[in-house]
């Protein structure tokens, strides 16, 4: 069978090719009762439209920008690496990848990158920062400006940003809390640190594993977070403190960045046999801490499954185009020392 083309639209539609056209394309100057009668005529006859042969026929590009935390940790250089690389997978897909970076944790920083974007020459952003009523308002007007905007990482919901590409973090906090419970061998109390309390990626975690410990491992105390700001020079000066105050702690969750703080800490300090660590991202500081024995587990997600779904997803939402929603899913891994896998493979 004949694949339906614009022509049978314009014929079912009853209007002209150009009108068919314009439609398709979101451009103005088309009645609604129009569009109405054209989007019926579609639906109607199956008609999936071929982005690719468009976009080629008019020498489309997508201009995509990553704006990020301006941070030495490892994870978001590792998104760095992702996204470069990619950019050059793509150039023959007349896509171009850009990095921007903002302060850490600066709502301020994301609006004025927000803001800054022009429509003109900026498609999609994908943004990886803190929710707050500032960045939901600067999602809000890039979308507004017909900017196409994917939250990374961290999710946004309360911005109607389009897409989110992450893990599903409480499910990463419930699924930390199920490493820690079976892994701890006495009763004592449990370590949460954090990055910010901005960030919904560590809240939904934080939230996620307390629902978990309170229910089914009462004998194990979750103490008070700590916010590392994922500064791993500031969590190694923070956690003498803690140690001298909570004696009979038999594990940390690290359930954000500034693992090496962490590390150094305990590599210096110990060795704590008793002590079970759960850690988030495998990296290549995070993989020496499983080698070691200095932290117990990984859970992690895949940086470039990241970079590759938000980029189909912005240009998906460029081209108000169809997306396969199990292709764009982000896994929870779990890594142990036993099934790491070597460097370079887990992407």
């Amino acid at each position: 069978m004949q694949k339906p083309t614009v022509n049978d639209i314009a014929r079912v539609a009853g209007v002209s090719l150009a009108t068919v056209d314009r439609v398709l394309n979101a451009r103005p100057g088309v009645r609604s009762v129009t569009i109405e009668r054209v989007n019926r005529a579609i639906a109607e006859l199956g008609y999936v439209r071929d982005t690719a042969a468009a976009n080629l026929a008019r020498r489309r590009l997508y201009r995509l920008v990553f704006i990020l935390p301006e941070t030495a940790n490892e994870f978001v250089l590792a998104l760095e690496r992702d996204i470069a690389s990619q950019a050059e997978t793509l150039l023959h897909q007349r896509t171009t990848l850009e990095k921007r970076s903002v302060l850490p944790f600066d709502p301020q920083a994301i609006v004025a990158a927000l803001d800054a974007l022009d429509p003109e020459t900026i498609d999609g952003v994908a943004v990886f920062g803190p929710e707050t009523p500032s960045v939901r308002d600067g999602v809000k007007r890039a979308r507004a400006r017909g900017i196409a905007v994917v939250a990374l990482v961290s999710d946004l919901p309360s911005s109607d940003r389009d897409h989110f590409v992450g893990i599903d973090n409480m499910a990463a906090g419930r699924t930390a809390a199920r490493l820690m419970g079976r892994f701890v061998r006495r009763a004592g109390r449990i370590l949460v640190i954090t990055g910010s309390r901005l960030a919904r990626d560590h809240l939904e975690r934080r939230t996620g594993f307390d629902a978990l410990m309170s229910s089914e491992y009462p004998d194990l105390k979750v103490v008070a977070s700590i916010e590392g700001r994922d500064d791993p020079e500031l969590i190694r000066r923070m956690l003498p403190d803690v140690f001298a105050a909570y004696p009979d702690l038999v594990g940390i969750y690290s359930s954000a960045a500034g693992n090496p703080g962490l590390v150094q800490f305990l590599e210096e300090t110990g060795p704590y046999p008793d002590l079970v660590v759960i850690a988030h991202e495998l990296t290549p500081g995070s993989r020496a801490a499983l080698t070691s024995g200095t932290f117990d587990a990984i859970i992690s997600q895949d940086t470039g499954h990241l970079v590759r779904s938000a980029t189909r997803l912005l240009r998906a939402t460029a081209d108000r185009a169809p997306f396969d929603v199990t292709q764009e899913r982000i896994r929870i891994d779990i890594y142990l020392k036993e099934n790491m896998p070597q460097q370079g493979e887990e992407t």
